[in-house]
């Protein structure tokens, strides 16, 4: 895309604006919508002229090998406009390889073909690698904490006072006395139960005795 010597004074003044933003006057503003305009215009016609060089290309290599000469001319100048190199293509120049320019532009076309596929693969790999690593985070293994139902001390316990309710703590076992040493009287022992005294017999029986 070529721009003429005006349409790069109005370029100037539109990046100039663009970095300094500044009131613009109505010749100016004009100015820039024209240009705007014809590069559209400029965009459109590319894209057209890239459809007809493609389309010729298809159709000379359809022809081969008697287009050989045509088709090689086509393909340099698809390849400068950006084109990728498609199977047909490699198979078509594989076919010609005896001839100096097709090998040339094979080797070419074989650089830019794999280029292309290494990209396309980049992008997908990209594209999928937040899914894998969403995928693949190992989940978090729950860990017993220690004094709960699983640890060795308190597991007979534990075992003793299920059926009671799983709040209920269990109650220690007693210790047994050291050798030598007396044991600790039970509350009964220590505070025997007192006896109720026995009331005294009835007058009658005790004139009968």
């Amino acid at each position: 895309m070529a721009f003429s010597a005006d349409e790069l004074r109005v370029l100037r003044r539109a990046l100039a604006t663009a970095l300094n933003p500044a009131p613009l006057q109505d010749d100016d503003v004009q100015d820039c919508l024209r240009l705007a305009e014809s590069v559209d215009e400029s965009v459109a016609e590319a894209g057209r002229l890239r459809a007809f060089l493609l389309a010729d290309l298809v159709r000379y290599r359809q022809a081969l090998p008697g287009s050989l000469t045509g088709y090689l001319e086509l393909l340099q100048d698809a390849l400068a406009a950006g084109y990728d190199p498609a199977a047909d293509d490699l198979a078509a120049l594989r076919a010609l390889r005896h001839h100096p320019a097709a090998g040339a532009l094979l080797a070419r076309c074989q650089v830019l073909a794999e280029r292309s596929v290494r990209t396309r693969l980049a992008r997908v790999s990209q594209a999928q690698s937040p899914s894998r690593t969403l995928a693949a985070a190992p989940r978090a293994r729950l860990l017993a904490l220690p004094g709960g139902r699983a640890s060795d001390d308190g597991g007979a316990g534990a075992g003793a006072g299920a059926g009671a309710g799983a709040g209920t703590p269990a109650k220690p076992a007693p210790k047994p006395p050291a050798p030598g040493e007396r044991p600790v009287p039970k509350p009964s022992e220590a505070f025997p139960p007192r006896r109720r005294p026995v009331p005294p017999p009835p007058p009658e029986e005790r004139v009968a005795g």
